[in-house]
Formats: C-alpha cells, sequence, structure tokens
C-alpha cells in the first residue's frame, strides 16, 4: 500500500512504509531525505521499495516512470510528445494535465496537477476530490477512468 499526495502543481509524493519521496518537476529533483542530498535529472533508482526512472525529454527536463507494489505511476506534469510518451511505457495512475497524454497512455487512474476543470471537460469525466489518494494494490485500481484532484 502507497499513497499519493500533492501540495502544489508541481509536486507529487509518493509515501511507502513510512517513507516519503517528493517529485517536483519544476526543479527536476527527486527528495527522499537520503543521504546524497536531491536526486537530479534522469537515471534509474532505487529507494527502498520504490523503482524510480527518469526519462530525459531535453537538456533541463524529466519525467518519471515509478513502480511501487506492482503498480505504474507516470509523473509527467503537462508534458504531451508522443515519441518520450512511448518511453513512459504503460501507466496505471498518470499524474499530468495533459488530456492528451491521458488519451496516448490510457491510465486507470489520473491524478490531475494544472488545469483540471479544462481537463475534466475535454475527457467528459467527473473529477473527486482528496486529500491523499490512497493505493491498496493493482487490482484496486479502478476498471474505467477516474480523476482525482490533490488538494
Amino acid at each position: 500500500m502507497f499513497e499519493i499526495e500533492s501540495k502544489s502543481p508541481d509536486e507529487i509524493v509518493i509515501t511507502s512504509k513510512g517513507r516519503s519521496i517528493k517529485f517536483n518537476l519544476a526543479d527536476e529533483t527527486i527528495s527522499a531525505d537520503l543521504p546524497v542530498g536531491k536526486i537530479k535529472g534522469p537515471g534509474e533508482f532505487e529507494i527502498e521499495n520504490v523503482a524510480i526512472r527518469g526519462i530525459a525529454l531535453g537538456i533541463e527536463k524529466t519525467i518519471y516512470d515509478v513502480s511501487i507494489s506492482g503498480v505504474h505511476v507516470g509523473i509527467i506534469g503537462g508534458f504531451e510528445e508522443a515519441t518520450k510518451l512511448d518511453e513512459l511505457g504503460v501507466a496505471d495512475i498518470l499524474c499530468t494535465s495533459s488530456v492528451r497524454a491521458v488519451r496516448e497512455i490510457e491510465p486507470k487512474l489520473v491524478v490531475a496537477m494544472g488545469n483540471v476543470d479544462g481537463m475534466v471537460m475535454d475527457l467528459k469525466l467527473t473529477a473527486r476530490t482528496e486529500k491523499k489518494l490512497k493505493v491498496k494494490n493493482k487490482e484496486a485500481l479502478p476498471s474505467t477512468l477516474e480523476v482525482v484532484v490533490l488538494t
């Protein structure tokens, strides 16, 4: 089981087994209170039971594929370039503000970042609001697309 929360449109925090990992898309860093400090840029990392793959989009842009408890979480913000979305692969949960990315990746659950109203209108869905999104496992995810707004 893990939780996803967001305090700002550029940050996603994933918490599992007492360890919080913060993904900041604005400054391209991952923070997890590690002795080495913040991790910046692309690469493959493991922090306890969380596998992270940072995918370079250019000189100063990274998106993330996070694997935890058998669930793939894509953290891309507003990014929507098709060739790089292919590199991300399958995401069960997608943290984004891009309608195009949602349509291409087809996640089961979207954590809305940024323009929520425009996203739900374009997707013809309603969004539910939660403080934290609790995910038990892949089987507990919805069978049809849902949008969640974290406050």
